[in-house]
């Protein structure tokens, strides 16, 4: 029986990266996601906000491996030319996207900011790409053949990557758990980080929320091709935050 291998290109894009001005926190990411999930990553590029070297970047990656992941330029700026430049690999129209609108606006209603013209640029979409949520500051990235585009900002990439994994070919169905932690992001990073030790053929991300009583709070989303493991890291979870709570209430 013949196995498909599955590879993947990460194209990093922004002047501020190549300057020194941003640290990029992204690749590493990847990188160590792809492994997890039987995805082998074969390569890494780093190109400047220059419209001929992103377009060209896309068409030569996406040519050569099942799926390429860019970050950055997305944004409400006029140096945040991603979309412009994927839509040019593809040879596609950029088109305002009406669900990417409707959750620009219901983003902002809740915030009191306004629909204005640098964040409707970030409502602009490939012709023919499906969206990508961002439950972190709602604009999507989007998704067009084997090109997935995703936010420079980590926290946004994160969720993004989350977003798409269980979508990408990887040989088996990438499963999940969500456990709300009911304590703040900080008090549970580091038991976290030894739960994911623990539990090296899962991938554990925690993800800041406000809740119902505008409350700092951690939704904690583990993902594994193995139900067994997937059922064993979720207990461990759960038994840490046990712990973790019972400390801060004594605290």
């Amino acid at each position: 029986m013949t196995v498909e291998i599955v590879t993947a290109a990460v194209l990093v894009i922004g002047d501020e990266i190549l300057s020194g001005r941003t640290k990029d926190k992204n690749i590493g990411y990847i990188a160590d996601y792809c492994t997890a999930i039987g995805v082998d990553l074969k390569e890494v590029r780093v190109v400047s906000d220059d419209e001929a070297a992103i377009v060209d970047a896309v068409n030569a990656l996406r040519a050569k491996y099942t799926y390429v992941f860019t970050t950055g330029g997305i944004g409400p700026t006029h140096d945040d030319i991603t979309a412009d430049c994927v839509a040019k690999a593809f040879g596609v129209p950029l088109d305002f996207h009406p669900e990417a609108i409707a959750i620009m606006k219901e983003r902002l209603a809740k915030s009191g900011g306004e629909l204005n013209e640098a964040r409707m640029r970030m409502t602009r979409i490939p012709r023919g790409a499906a969206l990508v949520a961002n439950k972190v500051s709602g604009a999507p990235g989007f998704w067009i053949g084997n090109v997935i585009t995703m936010a420079g900002i980590p926290a946004v990439m994160q969720a993004m990557l989350d977003e798409v994994a269980p979508k990408l070919k990887t040989g088996a169905k990438l499963m999940s758990e969500s456990i709300r932690a009911d304590a703040k992001e900080g008090d549970v990073g580091t038991e976290l980080g030894v739960v994911a030790k623990e539990h090296p053929d899962t991938i554990i991300g925690s993800y800041p929320f406000l809740d119902e009583t505008m409350a700092p709070n951690t939704n904690i989303v583990v993902r594994s091709r193995d139900a067994e493991k997937l059922a064993a890291a979720k207990a461990a979870i759960e038994a840490m935050l046990v712990k973790v709570r019972a400390q801060l209430g004594a605290a």
